[in-house]
């Protein structure tokens, strides 16, 4: 062999153990904490993954949820809040207006009207009465929640300076004109609403797995005789109540038990009982696991109109657990309530509407400053009183 060929050779094994000590490089094994560390980014990323999708899943949940309300979309320029009016604050509350009203004391709560309509079907536009008209306030900050039913048969204005009973104002101009009597007689800033029927109430009861009342001996021959009514209207069967005492009520019978009304205290007791239902729902959905509250939501989303969008609902039920209802109440208040006959027709009127005017604010709202009823409610007022004698 040559010289020549042997160099070659020598340059050729060389080469080649130099390249071969680069792969060995290229292959040296990580250590112990760079390979914790890959693992962890793995992870995370899986993790994040997982959270988008899942965030992503709830959110088309409740798209499609939304899909199914009865969606009314009310032109705010329409809605009443007072006739003086100077200025909102950066939440649409009403601060101060010329009439000498301050009404800064409403920020930092949603005020939203609750209709319950006599519907025998899932119509819930104009033209039924709302034989449940409820204020419910709710404190941004602290969850409580106040309700103050508006007594059905109370003497007012009805959102359009004509005057009779509360519960004729949807019927003639739906929630628009109902949410404009609340504001107009009260002195409130209400822009929303909530209507259901009672095929919404029963439902959503029943998908809840019925409610806890507590029946007394007065209530269970009236709850009774109302089921009959209830469950012909809905299409359903009814189940009768036996036993007095606390019980689980299905969704006809809570809904015929929210109807009475020939017990001691009339109307007023009947309007506490609705109240009480409601507290009732909300302490069972706050205990219901995730598929029953898919029922219930899948249930009354169907059978409600409202006008909170999307993103308000979504708002509103982040915080559902967290939601108390603190007190309860009726308006006009107890102590300045009477009834009499107006116009043919047996009517609730206030004997002081401005006194009881200035009580729900303060019953609402914890720091009512020295509110006074602005002109617009002191001159329904004075009607008030010229056309009931009260």
């Amino acid at each position: 062999m040559s010289e020549t060929s042997k160099n070659q050779r020598r340059k050729t094994a060389s080469t080649g153990r130099k390249t071969t000590g680069k792969k060995s490089g290229a292959k040296k094994r990580l250590t112990r904490e760079e390979r914790a560390r890959k693992n962890r980014n793995r992870i995370i990323l899986i993790v994040v993954e997982v959270f988008v999708l899942i965030m992503l899943m709830i959110a088309l949940y409740v798209v499609s949820l939304y899909k199914k309300i009865d969606h009314e979309n009310i032109d705010e320029s329409q809605i009443v809040i007072n006739d003086g009016l100077e200025d909102l604050d950066e939440n649409g509350n009403l601060i101060t207006t010329n009439e000498g009203v301050s009404t800064g004391h409403m920020s930092g709560y949603r005020n939203v009207a609750l209709f319950g309509l006599d519907a025998r079907d899932k119509s819930l536009g104009k033209g039924n009465r709302s034989d449940t008209i409820i204020i419910a306030s709710i404190n941004e900050q602290t969850k409580e929640v106040k309700l103050v039913s508006v007594y059905r048969d109370t003497y007012l204005n009805l959102g359009n300076d004509s005057y009779g009973k509360a519960n004729s104002a949807y019927a003639k101009g739906g929630a628009l004109q109902g949410i404009n009597m609340l504001n107009m007689n009260m002195d409130l800033n209400i822009k929303d609403y909530v209507t259901v029927g009672w095929a919404g109430v029963a439902d959503t009861i029943d998908a809840l797995g019925g409610v806890e009342i507590d029946v007394d001996k007065s209530e269970i021959e009236h709850l009774n005789n109302y089921q009959v009514e209830t469950s012909k209207s809905l299409g359903k069967s009814y189940n009768r109540v036996t036993n007095t005492g606390l019980q689980n009520l299905d969704g006809i019978q809570a809904v015929s038990y929210c109807r009475i009304r020939y017990t001691a205290g009339d109307d007023f007791k009947r309007t506490e009982r609705q109240r009480e239902v409601i507290q009732a729902i909300l302490d069972k959905a706050k205990k219901a696991d995730f598929a029953t509250l898919n029922r219930a939501a899948n249930t009354i989303f169907e059978e409600i109109s409202t006008s909170l969008t999307f993103t308000e609902i979504l708002d509103l039920l982040k915080d559902v657990n967290n939601y108390s209802i603190s007190a309860t109440d009726g308006f006009p208040n107890e102590q300045y309530r009477t009834t009499g006959m107006v116009h043919g027709g047996s009517t609730v009127m206030s004997t002081d509407m401005l006194s009881d005017v200035k009580l729900l604010h303060q019953f609402l709202f914890e720091n009512t400053g020295d509110y006074t009823p602005s002109s617009q409610v002191q001159t329904i007022a004075a009607k008030v009183h010229a056309d009931t004698g009260a």
